[in-house]
């Protein structure tokens, strides 16, 4: 399936900034799941690209003193190929996905009920799906009732969330478990639901020595498939969030943004 996507990101503040620097991660890369067949970054403020930690094409946006607003606009044409599995070289040893982060941290509750849940399962893919279930189950998908702080361990207590605490939640529970886990960033064709165009999702290391990786969807119940735009990847939101980032100044501040994903024939 081929879309066009167009992904804006703007940013009013009501007093002039004295600086500010942003890290956008908005541009998607050719994987096994994907093919890229062009992306433009678009900013008013000069851009500078790199290769992160977690091997993301990020760039780094810079405004100096006076500015009264940010924006970019990402743009371009990706093929999702339908693939659930990827072999990623990029980024570190997939084993570091085994550590626990701020956002994604299994406390007691939700490490028992996921060794409960693998208990007699055979096979990594098999319990990656199995902990895929069990967080399905208890983490139903309700928009409003966290926001983008809430961790893993919050969002199991709370029994409800939306699909970046689903993400959060079974990489917590891969990790409780010893199943390398990263949090992954992207877009998702729903067609009548553009609220659900951005979206989150998790990968699990099958094999740590291959760098295979299998994408699960909790919100959406399936393995990754055609429906599936990957942009970035980590372990959990704050470290590949779209946007973020520090400034000094500029007041109080208002953002919009606008995410469309269109099916091309």
């Amino acid at each position: 399936m081929k879309y066009q996507i167009r992904h804006r990101t703007h940013y009013r503040y009501t007093q002039p900034l004295h600086s500010a620097t942003q890290t956008l991660c908005l541009t998607p890369r050719h994987t096994d799941t994907q093919i890229v067949h062009h992306w433009q970054l678009a900013s008013a403020t000069p851009l500078q690209a790199q290769t992160d930690a977690w091997g993301n094409q990020s760039h780094v946006l810079t405004a100096g003193a006076g500015a009264r607003m940010l924006q970019c606009e990402a743009t371009g044409m990706v093929e999702a190929l339908g693939e659930s599995l990827q072999t990623d070289p990029l980024g570190p040893d997939p084993r570091l996905y085994l550590m626990p982060s701020t956002l994604a941290r299994a406390d007691e509750a939700l490490r028992r009920s996921a060794l409960v849940a693998v208990r007699g399962v055979d096979g990594s893919r098999a319990q990656a799906q199995a902990l895929a279930a069990l967080v399905a189950e208890r983490v139903r998908y309700q928009p409003g009732c966290t926001n983008a702080n809430t961790t893993a361990a919050e969002a199991w207590l709370g029994g409800a969330g939306v699909c970046q605490d689903q993400a959060h939640v079974l990489v917590a529970a891969c990790r409780a478990v010893g199943l390398p886990a990263r949090y992954v960033s992207g877009y998702f064709h729903a067609p009548g639901s553009p609220e659900l165009a951005s979206h989150a999702w998790a990968q699990v290391c099958l094999d740590p020595t291959a760098r295979r990786w299998l994408g699960l969807d909790v919100t959406h119940g399936c393995v990754v498939d055609e429906r599936h735009v990957q942009i970035a990847v980590g372990p959990d939101y704050a470290a590949c969030a779209p946007v973020r980032g520090v400034r000094s100044g500029g007041g109080s501040e208002r953002l919009t943004v606008s995410v469309e994903v269109a099916l091309l024939a």
